[in-house]
């Protein structure tokens, strides 16, 4: 995300500005949601319906915008109509959200809805950067989940049946891929 903010500054400011509010938004949504989810197990719709909303507007705009002036050579590997950013962040938030609503249905006591409703919308940031970014935030999250899971293990503080609230994970792991490079 920051080598995307660096070039959307040299060449469509308004993008810039839009992307940048998202980021902002991201950042205030996940500290809200880790502080919930980790006391109450629980992704309140109240602030996860209205991330969508935020989140495609923002994204979708800025999209639109660096759209109407193209950067050069924006590093995505797949060309044409698959490469367009308005396309990534909905198909992103289509296929986290129905990637995390299938781990659900085959196993409903391993995933929460919210953690299925968050992942649309973590679809959309990770979509909006490129479809690696879509597969490194879903990676990471269970990645730093399950070392969490065998850390919990390890110092005796869980068993195999433990819950551990999912949210924080996907948060971190969408945040830690948005940092990679394009």
């Amino acid at each position: 995300m920051i080598g995307r903010l660096g070039e959307l500054w040299q060449h469509t400011p308004l993008a810039f500005w839009l992307v940048l509010a998202a980021c902002l938004y991201f950042a205030v949504m996940a500290v809200r949601l880790t502080i919930i989810d980790v006391r109450h197990h629980l992704l309140p719709n109240r602030i996860v319906f209205p991330s969508y909303a935020v989140a495609g507007a923002l994204l979708l705009a800025a999209a639109a915008v660096a759209w109407a002036s193209p950067l050069p050579a924006a590093g995505d590997a797949v060309t044409g109509i698959l490469a367009a950013p308005a396309l990534r962040v909905v198909a992103g938030a289509g296929i986290l959200w129905l990637f995390y609503f299938v781990l659900r249905f085959v196993y409903p006591p391993g995933m929460g809805f919210g953690d299925v409703k968050l992942a649309g919308v973590l679809g959309m940031y990770l979509g909006y950067l490129s479809w690696g970014h879509l597969f490194a935030g879903t990676f990471l999250a269970f990645l730093l989940g399950g070392l969490w899971s065998l850390a919990l293990l390890a110092a005796r503080r869980g068993t195999l049946k433990s819950s551990i609230p999912f949210g924080p994970f996907m948060l971190a792991g969408a945040a830690a891929a948005m940092l990679l490079p394009a």
